[in-house]
């Protein structure tokens, strides 16, 4: 390791002393926040990075948010950047890694996008040993009375296979009563939801502790607490929900914590980290996965009101390739230039930023530019920003580093700066009926027609109200690659939310639609990333 990257010096510029932090190596460390100065108050302004509809040709979120950070260094400023653990399901199979790419980049990042201090794994049992429990409770015929036809609790693992998302365990003569199970992802477990909305140790246990497991055969629900599992998961899960300290190729510290997907979870990193951050840094650039649809719309609606932070600007990230995709051109095609595509895709980028607009912040354009751009397709784009009013840099932060990307960063401290932010308010509100928090959503958001609910969904939204959980959040479970349920429609398409199926989360505290063909145990692609590495 090269000595620049030690992190305690990165510790010290945040005023951080050595008795608060668990090294993991010299690289990387957790930090310990109970050893923290109690006094501390947030004074940073939170700066979010969402994008249009995402393509296969990738349009640079994480790295304009590593970028951007670096850019506000770079400019004089105390910045941090605030993002999500990368899980190994993405890393060796459609996406790759979860560090950014080129000159923007965190470090050392070989290890986070692989076990790095171990938060993964750590859920991943806490998970598992819940499940271990319900099994054994129906093993031993014990007075929770289990019923083996309702057990709704899900194994969990941080690998994409999806030959794993129907099982049926207990097979053989003495293994106990056989039934169904599933597993999900890890980032799509109701323990990765929890660990990412806690405020703190003893709110993350009492949330578990809140997890329907399954009914008993008097259809009663039996929850976490009945198995009498709080210490247990205590002891898994105690170092785990400390920080993550690293830092970007360019020195500027990163707090990395929490790895929820955005297509079928909430997609922001933990509140312990953001909170932290904000005590920590005058700007904090975090970011939340895939478009403004999905990512934007949880931070907004779920976790500002929840953790008492908004952002103080949304930055929105575009590219000429994404532009061209939704303009309707072919994706072998994209290196030919085709400026009248990317005015087409231009309806695309135009909805995101009517999103953001939804809730009364400001928000700035990342152009993100990479070498076959031709100059004629950026104008494309930045005469449509200057026609609208719309602020914008462009951003070359892949491959150029901090210098990239300090356009941008003036630009984000400006508006960061401006105050506009105040009129900041949720689309949701907790009083709202089910059906009108999802239809509020598929309308303003996804800019659906209208809502469709299966007979399935229409029964469970009736038992979620008996039950008292209607001021639950909605956290839409929805494809990431279109602004409707079906993938295949791009750009700003005409059509109806379908539907399907509720999940429900009572420690997440979530109701969880589930909409077209979503799963939530990811496979892998013919040619999955891990064939690719080098």
């Amino acid at each position: 390791m090269e000595k620049d990257y030690d992190i305690s010096k990165v510790a010290a510029e945040l005023g951080i002393s050595n008795d608060a932090l668990y090294y993991y190596g010299r690289d990387k460390a957790k930090i310990d926040t109970s050893a923290l100065d109690p006094n501390l108050k947030r004074k940073g302004k939170l700066i979010l990075c969402t994008a249009i509809t995402p393509t296969k040709a990738g349009e640079g979120k994480t790295t304009t948010a590593i970028g951007l950070a670096d850019g506000l260094k770079a400019i004089g400023e105390k910045p941090l950047v605030c993002l999500r653990e990368p899980s190994l399901g993405p890393v060796f199979g459609v996406k790759g890694g979860g560090c950014g790419g080129g000159e923007a980049t965190l470090y050392p990042e070989d290890d986070i996008n692989l076990h790095f201090t171990g938060d993964i794994h750590a859920l991943t049992s806490a998970n598992n040993l819940i499940a271990a429990l319900i099994d054994n409770e129906l093993y031993q015929n014990s007075p929770l009375n289990v019923d083996p036809e309702r057990i709704i609790f899900p194994r969990a693992m941080d690998m994409n296979d999806r030959s794993l998302r129907e099982i049926e365990t207990c097979l053989g003569n003495k293994n106990g009563t056989p039934h169904k199970s599933s597993f999900v992802i890890t980032a799509a477990s109701e323990m990765m939801a929890i660990f990412c909305l806690a405020k703190n140790e003893e709110d993350f246990l009492d949330r578990v502790e809140s997890i329907t497991v399954a009914y008993n055969k008097d259809g009663d629900p039996i929850f976490v607490r009945d198995l009498d599992s709080r210490a247990a998961i205590r002891k898994l899960m105690h170092i785990a929900l400390y920080p993550n300290l690293v830092q970007t190729k360019h020195h500027t510290p990163a707090i990395v914590h929490g790895g929820p997907f955005a297509n079928i979870a909430h997609g922001c990193n933990s509140i312990i980290a953001t909170d932290l951050s904000l005590k920590l840094a005058d700007y904090v650039v975090t970011e939340a996965g895939f478009g403004s649809d999905l990512g934007m719309e949880k931070c907004l609606d779920i976790v500002s009101p929840l953790g008492g932070f908004h952002p103080s600007l949304v930055v929105m990230v575009a590219t000429v390739r994404a532009l061209k995709l939704h303009g309707g051109m072919k994706f072998e095609d994209l290196k030919t230039a085709n400026p009248n595509a990317v005015k087409i895709g231009l309806a695309n980028l135009r909805k995101h930023l009517d999103n953001v607009d939804l809730y009364h912040l400001p928000v700035l354009v990342s152009v993100n530019r990479f070498k076959d751009d031709s100059d004629e397709e950026v104008k494309v784009i930045t005469d449509y920003l200057k026609a609208n009013n719309f602020k914008y840099a462009v951003n070359t932060s892949y491959m150029d580093g901090p210098k990239g990307a300090m356009d941008l960063a003036v630009e984000a401290k400006k508006l960061a700066d401006s105050g506009y932010d105040k009129g900041f308010k949720p689309i949701i509100a907790p009083s709202m009926s089910v059906q009108k928090k999802i239809e509020t959503i598929a309308t303003e958001i996804y800019g659906a027609d209208s809502v469709v609910y299966s007979d399935a969904a229409n029964e469970q939204i009736k038992e979620y109200i008996n039950a008292g959980y209607s001021s639950f959040d909605v956290c839409i479970s929805k494809t990431p690659n279109s602004l409707s349920d079906n993938p295949k429609l791009l750009n700003v398409p005409k059509h109806t939310l379908h539907v399907e199926s509720f999940r429900l989360f009572t420690g997440a505290r979530f109701l969880v639609p589930l909409t077209g063909s979503i799963v939530t145990m990811p496979g892998l692609p013919k040619v999955p990333a891990s064939k690719k590495m080098k």
